[in-house]
């Protein structure tokens, strides 16, 4: 894996990670906002793709 593909997998791991962060904060809420947990959850899972597509090409 090249130093441009490592930058943005570690970039792809931190939107990942914050990601994880804002779903368990909505999750928190008096009253969640379900749908928003749900777009959150989605994009998270397009990332975690992306990062073991990334991984498994180094």
């Amino acid at each position: 894996m090249n130093e441009k593909q490592e930058k943005h997998l570690k970039a792809l791991k931190e939107r990942h990670q914050a990601l994880h962060a804002q779903i368990e904060e909505e999750e928190a809420q008096v009253v969640p906002n379900e749908m928003l947990i749900q777009e959150l959850k989605k994009q998270k899972l397009k990332l975690k793709d992306e990062i073991e597509a990334l991984s498994k090409q180094g």
